[in-house]
């Protein structure tokens, strides 16, 4: 893998946030979400975000997110678990929220 195939590596290689086009055809950035706070069992979760911008790309119109994908028991271990995803990884799971988005009767 290269440096920056994982979202940590592209992260720290290009300081800045990948960027996908959706099988809706749409650009996304993804960001990283950690909890603030343990769920019962003590175990903080991350997901990720995946923010929609306009066809021009100046302005977000929109966000889609997943479920919880990582569990730990500090945010700096939920981040690192996040941080490893891969970006085929994470296009997939863009895809897998935009198609559960078109289920939904708002689409």
């Amino acid at each position: 893998m290269t440096d920056d195939s994982t979202l940590g590596g592209y992260f720290q290689t290009h300081q800045r946030p990948p960027a996908f086009e959706g099988t809706d055809r749409q650009p996304y950035s993804v960001a990283m979400y950690v909890d603030d706070t343990p769920a019962a069992d003590g175990r903080l979760g991350g997901a990720l975000l995946f923010v929609r911008w306009s066809s021009a790309g100046d302005q977000p119109e929109g966000h889609l997110e997943t479920g919880y994908l990582v569990h730990g028991t500090t945010p700096g271990e939920v981040e690192e678990q996040l941080r490893a995803l891969t970006l085929h990884e994470i296009k997939d799971h863009l895809d897998q929220v935009i198609l559960k988005a078109r289920e939904l009767p708002h689409w």
